[in-house]
């Protein structure tokens, strides 16, 4: 009887009947499909030297006209930088930045003179450039209110708690509030041009178009509309501690004051790097006829605001035309280059190790 129902168990558990492990046993096959029993078609590459040298080669061939087009480009891109820091005895700026005092209500005021060896042709664009400023760090970029930045009265009358320590002062809401807008630069600079008669001509700098299209018409509104009285929206807050005049009095214009006044909109988009430039103006060509800066000398007149010494920092003002790929970066092109050498390289070395043992029969006779 024993022996009996030992078969009879047996051919259960073959038949599937239920039994100790039985349905555990058949849970674990999978279902007899393509999928799950991996029958569907698959394309495996196979990587051959027809296949892979063809491809060095043209990456080769095309990436390194690319990087040369790309480097000529930028080198032809006229470009001058003045540093005008003041650290340095001899420096026309020198005590302007021993003596800077906040509470100051009169500016101090340097020169420097400086002369173009080539003239500058078409636009001109003139940047400010910090050195050792980490616009980067974490808490610094997130100290602002992008509410209010954007017109909202309940956010003008209550900032963000993101703008702390810069959120009020003497019991008003700071408008605009945060780190970013407390630290923005506000050195003056305009530029003049010494005629070899003598003259004295002044540089007329366009400020308005500095400013990225979305941050001018998007980002940024004033409280109240295009339209409202910006003395009377902006009564109920107070300015940044570190700034002279409020930010409805930035610009006389009012289509660049307020939020939506450009230099600012420029300071409020942070760099990634401490060491960076901003648009200030742009120098517009007159006409076809004669450069826009020709070759000569000028002078830069400086209204010393911004301090640089507690961080250690250098300003610097940047002449620069652009071209079709933008402003003067080498790196792009260098980079194209290298990359496309490499594969060329790559490639001539693949095809002498193809060519030398690639016919080789590397099968070896196994033995019976």
């Amino acid at each position: 009887m024993a022996s009996s129902y030992s078969a009879k168990e047996e051919d259960g558990h073959r038949a599937g009947a239920p039994g100790p492990g039985g349905n555990a046993n058949r849970g674990k096959k999978p279902d007899n499909t393509a999928f799950k029993q991996q029958r569907l078609p698959a394309w495996q590459p196979i990587l051959t030297a027809g296949t892979v040298l063809p491809a060095f080669f043209i990456i080769g061939l095309i990436f390194i006209p690319i990087g040369i087009g790309l480097f000529v480009t930028s080198n032809n891109i006229k470009e001058f930088e003045i540093d005008y820091t003041g650290t340095d005895l001899s420096s026309p700026c020198f005590n302007c930045s021993q003596s800077y005092n906040w509470n100051s209500s009169m500016p101090c005021r340097c020169t420097l003179p400086f002369s173009l060896e080539q003239p500058f042709e078409s636009n001109v664009f003139m940047y400010y450039g910090l050195s050792n400023f980490y616009q980067n760090h974490r808490r610094y970029v997130k100290s602002r209110d992008d509410s209010q930045l954007n017109g909202d009265l309940s956010s003008l009358k209550d900032p963000s708690k993101e703008c702390e320590p810069y959120r009020t002062n003497e019991n008003k809401p700071i408008a605009p509030c945060g780190a970013i807008a407390n630290s923005m630069f506000n050195d003056t600079l305009e530029l003049f041009y010494l005629d070899p008669n003598g003259t004295r001509t002044q540089i007329p700098l366009m400020k308005k178009g500095i400013a990225w299209w979305t941050d001018k018409h998007v980002k940024f509104r004033n409280p109240g509309g295009s339209n409202a009285n910006l003395t009377a929206v902006f009564q109920v807050t107070t300015k940044p501690v570190n700034w002279r005049k409020p930010v409805y009095e930035l610009d006389s214009d009012p289509e660049n004051n307020g939020f939506i006044n450009e230099d600012f909109i420029v300071w409020m988009r942070t760099a990634a790097l401490p060491t960076f430039r901003k648009l200030y103006r742009i120098i517009q060509k007159k006409n076809n006829m004669t450069p826009t800066l020709p070759r000569g000398n000028y002078t830069l007149e400086v209204t010393y605001n911004y301090p640089v010494r507690s961080f250690e920092g250098r300003k610097r003002v940047i002449l620069s035309t652009i071209s079709w790929m933008g402003g003067k970066n080498p790196f792009l092109g260098i980079a194209y280059i290298t990359v496309g050498s490499v594969c060329f390289f790559l490639g001539v070395v693949l095809l002498f190790i193809h060519h030398k043992y690639g016919n080789r029969n590397n099968s070896s006779d196994i033995p019976n």
